[in-house]
């Protein structure tokens, strides 16, 4: 496992932060035998599109050269007078093949770790020249790793390439049998075809180091927890100062909320564990609003606010616990409860008005209720 200077053990995934900044200093997966494997691959390929071109041209500059009579030997003038037109064919017939390579490098390089521009990738690092660090490189896991690798592709493709050699060898003896431009195509067939077994014994290769460097990559950005601790407080804030902070604005919250307990007309209890304020204005066109609920001590308070300016206080468990799971504080009451509600504010209003008495309170304990709303 990976330690940092300090000695922690660098045992965290990477964040997408860490791997962003790493991007963005060209720090990315990379399979330089990935990139090798395609150019072979579309080098065999475009050799056998563009072979015939290739073929006639080269062909045509070997006729030359052999029909050249000996007093043009020494004439430079003439011999650039015959060999530009040849060489300029030789030269618009690999453009096409060279594109192809080129183009493949590119693309295929960004098949791992997509395609990346970072302008401090590019910059000069006095780091790199370090020989302790060079040394680390080469008698060090990765080049251990890279060591392994070699090994196996000398002996993967060099068998290969030998295999292909013995399996063809008649043909390669008969080549000094055919007569040119048959010798010459036959020839470029049997290299084709040597290139093309050699590259795909590659695949083996990119299949071993295209999961390698991912696994180095991911490696290499690992984190200690002290460093993920400390990349969640620069993104995110201190947790200690967001716990605080939190806490003061429920405290603010609670204040507002046992600031509004004097408003309400009315306090539905559990009668310990839940504690609602019903205000309801009747010149309004709404439904009755809830200005304060809560639990335990939450509810205490509640019902001590209630008692210290009067407020009448009642206990109906069902319609409690209804309205304190159904409502957040400020919205209006559901359509479900507004009779149980208003047999409660008619009774309320009645007993401020000095209309009945305490002792006359009716019977509150089977208000209609909605089963969905109930407790």
């Amino acid at each position: 496992m990976a330690e940092n200077a300090d000695g922690q053990d660098k045992s965290e995934d990477p964040t997408s932060k860490k791997q962003s900044e790493a991007r963005k200093k060209g720090q990315l997966p990379r399979s330089k035998e990935m990139t090798t494997f395609f150019g072979l691959l579309m080098a065999i390929i475009g050799l056998i599109i563009f072979a015939k071109d290739l073929i006639e041209v080269i062909t045509a500059i070997m006729r030359t050269n052999f029909s050249i009579e000996r007093e043009v030997l020494f004439d430079s003038q003439q011999l650039i007078l015959i060999f530009k037109p040849e060489l300029s064919k030789m030269m618009f017939a690999l453009i096409p093949f060279f594109l192809i390579v080129v183009i493949t490098g590119i693309l295929s390089s960004a098949l791992l770790g997509g395609f990346n521009f970072s302008t401090e990738a590019m910059g000069f690092k006095f780091s790199k020249l370090n020989p302790v660090k060079g040394i680390k490189k080469i008698f060090g896991k990765q080049g251990l790793v890279e060591l392994i690798k070699s090994i196996l592709k000398i002996g993967l493709l060099g068998g290969i390439a030998i295999y292909f050699l013995w399996a063809a060898r008649f043909e390669l003896y008969g080549l000094s049998q055919e007569l040119f431009p048959d010798a010459f195509v036959h020839a470029m067939e049997l290299i084709s075809w040597q290139f093309l077994l050699v590259t795909l014994g590659m695949i083996v290769v990119v299949l071993i180091d295209v999961p390698y460097q991912i696994y180095t990559h991911t490696e290499q950005l690992k984190m200690t927890k002290q460093e993920v601790k400390d990349e969640t407080k620069n993104t995110e804030g201190n947790p200690e100062v967001k716990g605080r902070q939190k806490r003061i604005q429920l405290e603010m919250a609670m204040q507002r909320m046992m600031g509004d307990v004097p408003k309400a007309d009315v306090i539905i209890t559990n009668p310990t564990h839940f504690a609602v304020a019903l205000q309801y204005e009747p010149e309004g066109t709404g439904a009755p609003v809830l200005l304060a609920k809560g639990g335990d001590l939450v509810a205490l308070q509640i019902r001590n606010v209630a008692k210290a300016h009067e407020i009448p206080t009642l206990e109906i468990p069902p319609l409690s616990r209804a309205i304190y799971y159904a409502v957040e504080i400020g919205d209006e009451i559901p359509a479900g409860l507004y009779v149980a509600v208003a047999q409660i504010l008619a009774y309320v209003f009645q007993l401020k008005n000095g209309e009945v008495s305490e002792s006359e309170k009716p019977d509150l304990s089977n208000l209609p209720i909605p089963p969905e709303l109930r407790r």
